[in-house]
């Protein structure tokens, strides 16, 4: 990964330190992509299949994804290499500390590719009011967030918080493959959203935007919890 041109690497261990990517704040496409397209984060990335896959479909925009294990993270940016994207970069930190890298701004989308739903603990939850109030802080006014889950539980939380705030809903659906929206969202598939289809699973999609002003406040309703857990939790999901 300290080879790659397209990884930046910074964790709470390197702040104040010569390691501190803190002066990228502002200055992505200036000192990372030269140029002035919108940026685009990917958080979880995983192994980048999407931040990879936009940055092939959409060459006027900047990707980056963001996650905090470089063991998987690897071979996106590794396939961006050799695909000579441009437009791929890839940050390896806690998407806690997203603030510290970006300004105001800065970022136009928010994609989320099946992240843990976190059903025990709503701070964990990448569509929590916790990590909104951290994404309001890079992203335009009215910036989208895109969520795809396999998740019912994540699905109708995020679906409640986005009501309960009266943030701006673009679309929804809870079955992505049987719907109308855009080929984009339908053409990229992770590899373990792969695994769900072939499943017989059903694909959750939603996309929303957030406003940089305004209370955010918690859904408070109870929504029922997933029966199956994800791909490398040990148990496998039922055949419908």
């Amino acid at each position: 990964m300290e080879t790659f041109s397209n990884v930046y690497q910074c964790t709470a261990k390197h702040i104040s330190t010569e390691q501190d990517l803190g002066y990228m704040k502002g200055r992505w496409n200036e000192l990372c992509f030269k140029n002035n397209n919108p940026i685009i984060l990917e958080l979880g990335c995983g192994r980048g299949e999407y931040t990879v896959g936009l940055a092939q479909l959409y060459p006027d925009y900047n990707f980056i994804g963001v996650d905090i294990k470089g063991a998987r993270m690897w071979a996106g940016a590794k396939q961006a290499l050799e695909l000579n994207l441009p437009n791929v970069a890839f940050l390896r930190t806690n998407i806690e500390m997203l603030d510290h890298f970006f300004a105001q701004g800065e970022v136009e989308q928010i994609w989320l590719t099946f992240p843990d739903p976190q059903m025990k603990k709503a701070t964990k939850r990448l569509t929590s009011t916790y990590f909104l109030e951290r994404y309001r802080k890079l992203l335009t006014d009215k910036g989208l967030v895109h969520l795809k889950t396999d998740s019912p539980f994540l699905y109708t939380y995020t679906f409640e918080m986005v009501k309960a705030n009266n943030l701006p809903l673009a679309c929804f659906t809870d079955d992505l493959y049987a719907s109308q929206y855009a080929d984009v969202v339908k053409s990229l598939k992770t590899n373990y959203e792969q695994q769900w289809l072939a499943r017989g699973m059903k694909i959750k999609y939603l996309q929303f935007s957030l406003p940089a002003t305004g209370t955010l406040e918690e859904p408070e309703v109870e929504i029922e919890k997933d029966t199956y857990r994800s791909y490398g939790r040990n148990i496998q999901p039922p055949v419908n």
